[in-house]
């Protein structure tokens, strides 16, 4: 996510650095660029505007141009900046503090992934929240939307209100607060109905609902990916409504980033999550700190944290570490890194959170990290022995075309794949010697092959 907008600014950065000292001339001639780069990511003009007059502020001033490292200076403006811009240091989660049940009404348009997103925040709060969560599609319009609700319901294990043909979107609502109610419920999410555009229709329908329910929370889906429109469509609801956050969704598939750099700027309304896949689970709290890392190249080391968190067995990963202090790591450890991997999102969601990753892309490209691959190579490592697992040396050309045949892949995939363990190795053993402050110190371009 976010990857045009990253990369044309950490070319700029990147200029900036390799002068020794700063010229006014020189941060101009970067705030140019900056102002190019935020516009051609579809960032709101007045948005462009202040940030770069924010930016320029400060950047022209004393205490940077005489700086010992003025480049990196500029960047840590620009860093705060875009905090700033995203929302601030404060992050606003949802309002769970209201008297239960909390109502949370999702509005929007149509093909924003309302319904979709209803689900993943309903999964959110019942795992991470422990709330017992009621859904309800309000949404008569679109053919089997309340019917994909439930199935999405049932996939997540949360109950969602019964269908009752016929009956209309404020009667539904008044329903589903009505067992909400006596059925102890903390939390009741509302999906309602969206069109194709903005229109006086859906304005008084989402009204005539937020009236009958009083929601805590009225958040406000839009894709990303519409830009500009997004925005729009923001500052419509916001006023017409009244939001009290909204969710991008379809973030991973917007590299430009300009619906959120402009969302909060132009709404007034904070950005609470955003939509990182199709997955069920692919939704996370927004965090300003930490997207403005991502954007600038600096990673999201607490987001990956609290993803590998989730996600993790801590009694095999304190199993491995034991291994890995002892220079140890076989097969089996490797395909239960696969099987992490493919739990936390895959290598781009890993790759996408780690500092310094920018700078080594080349050699990511080179790599060939393939996304299709990891079930593939779980079927390869499944189809040897415990003892070739155990010691890869086994490994002759006779045992690698019989696994080939097992696993219904080819040598060269089993070469690949060893390749890429003994890599694998090879990095395990570079951290170790590193040591947490080394590794602080150097970056991930220390773990890279051929570095010394």
């Amino acid at each position: 996510m976010f990857e045009t907008l990253s990369d044309r600014l950490s070319a700029v950065f990147d200029r900036l650095s390799r002068h020794g000292a700063l010229s006014e001339d020189d941060v101009a001639s970067a705030l140019r660029e900056i102002r190019v780069v935020l516009l051609e990511a579809d960032v709101a003009l007045p948005v462009v505007r202040d940030f770069v007059n924010g930016v320029r502020e400060k950047a022209v001033g004393q205490d940077v141009l005489r700086s010992v490292t003025p480049g990196q200076m500029v960047v840590k403006i620009v860093h705060d900046h875009l905090v700033e811009t995203l929302g601030g240091a404060h992050e606003e989660g949802l309002n769970l503090n209201a008297v239960p049940p909390v109502v949370i009404m999702m509005v929007g348009l149509q093909g924003s992934g309302k319904t979709t997103t209803s689900a993943k925040l309903a999964r959110l709060l019942k795992q991470r929240e422990r709330k017992k969560v009621l859904m309800a599609s309000l949404d008569v319009q679109r053919p089997a939307a309340q019917e994909q609700l439930a199935v999405l319901g049932r996939q997540i294990d949360v109950p969602t209100l019964p269908i009752v043909m016929g009956e209309r979107p404020v009667g539904i609502a008044k329903r589903a607060l009505d067992q909400a109610r006596r059925e102890g419920f903390d939390t009741l999410i509302l999906d309602t109905a969206g069109r194709l555009h903005i229109d006086e229709p859906l304005m008084l329908e989402v009204a005539a609902v937020r009236d009958a329910t009083s929601p805590t929370e009225s958040l406000l889906v839009v894709d990303s990916m519409t830009g500009q429109d997004a925005v729009n469509v923001g500052k419509a609801f916001s006023e017409r409504v009244g939001v009290t956050g909204i969710i991008l969704t379809r973030v991973d598939g917007d590299a430009r980033g300009g619906a959120a750099l402009s969302m909060r700027a132009v709404t007034g309304k904070p950005i609470k999550y955003m939509g990182t896949g199709e997955k069920i689970d692919a939704i996370e709290p927004f965090h300003a700190s930490r997207v403005a890392g991502r954007i600038l190249g600096m990673g999201d080391v607490v987001g990956l944290v609290e993803k590998a968190a989730e996600t993790i067995d801590q009694e095999e990963a304190e199993k491995l570490a034991r291994k890995m202090a002892k220079g140890g790591f076989d097969l089996d450890d490797l395909a239960a890194q696969l099987r992490q991997l493919r739990k936390m999102g895959g290598m781009g969601g890993v790759l996408g959170m780690l500092p310094g990753v920018n700078k080594i892309k080349k050699q990511l490209d080179e790599a060939k990290l393939d996304e299709k691959l990891l079930k593939r190579q779980e079927a390869i490592i499944g189809s040897m022995t415990k003892a070739e697992r155990r010691n890869p040396k086994l490994l002759d050309g006779s045992r690698r075309r019989r696994i080939a045949s097992g696993s219904g892949t080819t040598v060269p995939e089993i070469n690949r794949l060893l390749k890429q363990y003994q890599d694998m190795a090879s990095m395990m053993k570079r951290m170790n010697k590193l040591g947490q402050k080394g590794l602080m110190r150097h970056g991930i371009q220390a773990l890279m092959p051929g570095h010394r």
